[in-house]
């Protein structure tokens, strides 16, 4: 049986040193807030807005959501992220994607203020991932500012994306040397997969991205020590990708028609009697990215207090 790498003793330790924080914030007289835009009524969008929210508020953290029909136009999405642009008491700002396809997201996401960008949508923010240097610590002499503000604390305009944040957070919770190991990165999206392999690479971990484009990419799974699947499809890992003494990493988080309920890319009850240890969806990852989010609002409140 596998080890769960639950995501709640991570998010409750990033909690934890957060409330200092904030407190501190408003004894200077600036509440943290943050503003969730979304479009439409995607069942995963609503699962992790509630998941916010309910974070946010144990942190007295104020939200300010923003709901624009899914068949909205791109003046409208435009005119609704103008609106937290020039809102000073906003100090960050969550844009659920995909956006319907109807609108142009690079577009969108361009026109979001770097500074108020906790999610890392911006090409600013990007770039802070992408021109990194590699940290090097050894687990038992974590540099307080890795474990306090993470892998990235250092970026001078926008912020990680959160989810690959919590990635990456979390192996490092659980006492995972990213030092060298082999991981091998399931999705090249610009939300998860090319981020997360980036700040896996900070840690000194060798790399390997995979996509609809792999050659037998059951066989590139199994080479890896550490496996983190951001694929946005149920099923995209099963059994035969993977290999005893391994730790899975399930991002995804899908709405199964059939079952009712959220599940993740990978075939949980397939994967979990072979593996070393691996995330469960719902519980997992996605409750650490709402703890890095709500950090990153509070640092990006402290930015503009510097």
């Amino acid at each position: 049986m596998a080890e769960l790498l639950k995501g709640k003793p991570v998010a409750d330790a990033i909690s934890e040193q957060l409330m200092s924080r904030v407190a501190t914030l408003k004894g200077r007289g600036v509440v943290p807030t943050l503003a969730i835009l979304r479009v439409g009524e995607r069942e995963d969008d609503l699962s992790y807005e509630r998941g916010a929210m309910k974070r946010c508020e144990a942190l007295d953290i104020a939200v300010r959501n923003i709901v624009l029909d899914a068949e909205c136009t791109q003046e409208d999405l435009l005119a609704a992220i103008e609106q937290v642009n020039a809102d000073s008491s906003i100090h960050g700002c969550l844009m659920f994607r995909p956006l319907p396809e109807h609108l142009d997201e690079a577009v969108a996401c361009e026109a979001l203020d770097p500074a108020k960008d906790i999610d890392g949508i911006t090409s600013g923010s990007l770039y802070g991932v992408f021109a990194s240097k590699p940290i090097r610590f050894s687990l038992s002499e974590l540099p307080a500012e890795v474990a306090d503000y993470g892998v990235f604390s250092n970026q001078a305009v926008g912020f990680p994306p959160c989810t690959a944040d919590a990635c990456t957070r979390l192996l490092l919770h659980y006492g995972f040397d990213l030092n060298g190991a082999k991981v091998a990165v399931v999705g090249r999206s610009l939300v998860i997969g090319k981020p997360v392999s980036m700040m896996l690479q900070a840690t000194n971990a060798t790399v390997t991205m995979c996509h609809t484009g792999t050659r037998d990419l059951a066989a590139a799974c199994r080479e890896a020590d550490i496996l983190v699947v951001a694929a946005g499809h149920i099923g995209t890992v099963g059994a035969d990708a993977v290999r005893e003494g391994q730790v899975v990493i399930d991002v995804g988080i899908n709405w199964d028609e059939a079952a009712g309920k959220l599940v993740g890319d990978v075939l949980f009850d397939e994967v979990e009697p072979i593996v070393a240890a691996i995330t469960p969806v719902p519980g997992g990852v996605g409750s650490v990215t709402t703890a890095i989010l709500a950090s990153h609002v509070a640092e990006a409140a402290e930015r503009m207090l510097a």
